[in-house]
């Protein structure tokens, strides 16, 4: 009976000690110093939690910019008319021990409608770019990479002109969503460096890529367009490519972005075809940013239609200046 009393004795008294410790520990002070979370009671260092690691990083932006001009007897002359252009850019950037993984989404459409004419409401930006990179680290600076290069177009385009005699316009469709698409697939050496700020430099060399040209479109495809034999649906490519990619900060407000890829057939080295996309960004304040935006495209395949004469192969380029609201996220 004894034995049994000492020994609930020192049960109880053992968690009354351990209920006791604990008030001191409920009131201890949190710190969080260089990342790492420090639990002190006074001057001693009770628990220091490590930081969990952080594999993903994830964002992007949006921005919107209208332009809306009314005339109403007007002597100076013009045409009411209406600018919109948006665009969204997201990414997803995974990094763990040696392996890598980037991936970006950019989105921009634009319209612009004008009274006063045939076909009012006409496209004046379209651009669907997804990229997606896999990466093995060889050095700190070096990765053996796979990438995947999707490009296309949302909803139609078309040529617009005015037939000899004509008091109207006319159009022809030139494209339309999947009509072109494409698709480049490679595997190579890649050159990677993270600089402060956020600033990054990518350089890809592959001499194993495969391109695909994809004409979904009956029209189109029929007409032999983009290269496709006519009739057929896609096109295939086996050669060489270079792709880089840079975001830097070049001033405190103004940030630049660009993607370069350039894609040559094993069958006609030294014939590239250019794809480059090129954004400045100047913030104005959290929300407000004017963005310049330049897109060059050269595929010796494209035969662009001309106001006089037949089409030919031309550098096609697009320029756009947008002052609105812009978010990050």
């Amino acid at each position: 009976m004894l034995k049994r009393f000492l020994v609930s004795f020192l049960l109880l008294f053992t968690a009354w000690g351990l209920v006791r410790a604990q008030d001191p520990l409920q009131k201890a002070d949190t710190l969080l110093i260089s990342g790492d979370t420090i639990i002190m009671l006074g001057d001693s260092v009770i628990i220091k939690q490590a930081p969990k690691p952080v594999y993903w990083e994830k964002g992007g932006n949006y921005n919107l910019s209208i332009q809306q001009v009314s005339l109403s007897n007007w002597n100076a002359g013009g045409s009411s008319n209406l600018a919109f252009n948006t665009g969204l850019n997201l990414f997803a950037n995974y990094k763990k021990d040696l392996i890598i993984w980037d991936t970006k989404l950019t989105i921009n459409l634009g319209f612009n409608r004008q009274g006063g004419r045939s076909f009012a409401t006409r496209k004046t930006n379209d651009n669907f770019f997804f990229i997606t990179k896999y990466g093995r680290e060889l050095s700190p600076k070096w990765f053996l990479s796979t990438q995947l290069d999707a490009r296309t177009q949302l909803l139609a385009g078309y040529r617009y002109f005015r037939p000899a005699g004509a008091e109207e316009d006319a159009r022809t469709r030139l494209s339309d969503f999947l009509a072109p698409a494409y698709i480049q697939s490679s595997t190579g050496l890649n050159y990677r460096r993270d600089f402060k700020n956020k600033d990054r430099l990518s350089l890809i060399a592959s001499p194993f890529t495969g391109r695909f040209t994809i004409v979904m479109d009956d029209s189109l495809s029929n007409a032999g367009a983009f290269g496709v034999v006519p009739g057929e649906r896609l096109y295939a490519e086996a050669g060489l490519s270079f792709s880089s990619m840079t975001d830097f900060q070049i001033l405190e407000n103004v940030r630049w972005r660009a993607d370069l890829n350039l894609f040559t057939n094993f069958e006609r080295l030294g014939n590239f075809v250019v794809n480059l996309n090129s954004v400045i960004s100047f913030r104005v304040n959290k929300y407000i940013t004017t963005r310049m935006e330049t897109i060059l495209i050269y595929d010796e395949k494209v035969f662009i239609p001309q106001d006089n004469g037949p089409p030919k192969q031309a550098v096609q380029l697009q320029n756009a200046i947008n002052f609105g609201l812009a978010l990050e996220f």
